[in-house]
């Protein structure tokens, strides 16, 4: 075997190569502790490992570090964009440590948009004769191609920038928005992942050192000091972990805000329902602890409040979620039915599969059309996306790739 290292702080060297280069910086091999976590691909699932403790990885993390580890894709994403993808027995250290099996590196390299992928063997230089290819058969049982969301959000004019740090039950994300006096908004930047501090695999150190590296980014980017928020989302406030987070912030001088499951559905509606929405479309938000539908009565947000997409551990079973799900949803007042915004951590995995180019929002196909995807979170989020369409007979989500709780907090902002 042989040892190499993902080196993220040396990749700023990447800035002045071509975005289609990649380093492995060979460094000599030191020995893992049984402490240290290790994401590792074995029988071709990405798993994480202490020790002798092997633990399915049902999500993607983004390490202390910088790069990225895609579960769906067992692939790792550096600083720089460039993906590796990994192979059975590599294995990844949370310090970046990367130990391959394979000692030939077969990085993935993501093209850009209307460029064509390079590899290290060239095509020729003149182009190959055109070939008519024979035409595919045609399946009648194929899913539909669904159909596209043309309405766009007005941007702002002569905006203020805010950012936030959103703690929540599945990990920290930073986001920079631009907002103006009408509250139109734009989404500036945007980061996701640190899942390790929820998964209790870092230290209050890391956890310090995490806010510290998301707190500079932001006044970097040009957000003022005192336009910097944290919210605490409702799931991630019954986790014991929580409390270092909010320990290490209130050290920093910052103010820490926790919301409940029904602030967090308000807030939820004012960032994803659409102002010429309101009176035709309800908000589904569905989080990992749990999930909220939500819509405008009378000009007063409503909120119900049911089971997440990771249910599962709370040994709840599918047919009690399903049947509370359902009895929530039919709550919906039959005028708001024909469109469901829909945001979250499954619905996301839903969207991303049809996603076109970098539309801001993707119309979901019927849940049934997602059975390749695999997991236990997505799956009960199926039973929750299937339950809410079931009872409101909703013909149309709309899932929005920029909206959250967290920027409907910031709008909420005088």
């Amino acid at each position: 075997m042989q040892k190499t290292l993902l080196t993220s702080f040396l990749l700023g060297a990447l800035l002045f190569a071509s975005p289609f280069q990649h380093v492995w910086a060979q460094v000599e091999a030191t020995k893992a502790t049984s402490s240290i976590p290790w994401f590792a691909v074995k029988n071709s699932a990405m798993v994480v490992q202490t020790g002798d403790k092997v633990k399915p990885l049902s999500k993607d993390v983004t390490l202390p570090n910088g790069i990225r580890v895609e579960h769906l894709t067992r692939s790792v994403v550096l600083t720089n964009g460039t993906r590796v993808k990994l192979k059975e027995g590599d294995m990844l250290s949370l310090n970046g440590e990367f130990i391959q099996k394979n000692t030939t590196p077969e990085p993935e390299v993501a093209a850009a948009p209307a460029a064509a992928t390079l590899s290290a063997s060239a095509a020729p230089a003149a182009p190959a004769p055109a070939s008519v290819p024979a035409p595919a058969p045609v399946s009648n049982t194929a899913p539909p191609v669904a159909p596209t969301f043309t309405y766009r959000p007005t941007a702002p004019v002569d905006g203020k920038l805010k950012g936030v740090v959103e703690l929540g039950a599945s990990g920290f994300n930073l986001f920079i928005v631009r907002v103006d006096n009408q509250h139109n908004w734009k989404l500036e930047k945007s980061e996701f992942g640190n899942s390790l501090v929820m998964e209790n695999m870092a230290t209050e150190e890391d956890v310090r050192n995490g806010l510290k590296t998301y707190i500079g980014k932001m006044l970097d980017f040009g957000v003022s000091g005192r336009d910097i928020h944290f919210v605490v989302s409702s799931g991630a406030a019954m986790s014991d972990v929580t409390r270092h987070i909010v320990r290490s912030l209130e050290a920093l001088k910052y103010v820490v805000t926790t919301v409940t499951p029904e602030r967090e559905g308000v807030l939820g509606l004012k960032a994803a329902l659409p102002t010429s929405f309101a009176d035709k479309a309800f908000v589904l938000d569905m989080g990992s602890a749990n999930s909220k539908i939500a819509w405008l009565a009378g000009g007063q947000p409503h909120v119900e409040d049911t089971y997440g997409s990771k249910y599962y551990e709370k040994d709840i079973s599918d047919a009690a979620a399903i049947a509370d799900v359902k009895a929530k949803a039919e709550k919906v007042p039959a005028r708001l039915r024909s469109t469901c915004f829909v945001i979250g951590g499954v619905p996301y995995e839903l969207a991303k599969t049809g996603r076109q180019g970098q539309e801001p929002y993707t119309v979901l196909k019927a849940a049934d059309a997602y059975s390749q995807l695999s997991g236990a979170k997505i799956k009960s989020g199926l039973n929750i996306y299937q339950a809410v369409a079931s009872a409101t007979g909703c013909q149309q989500f709309v899932f929005g790739y920029d909206p959250n709780f967290t920027i409907g907090y910031l709008l909420s902002l005088p």
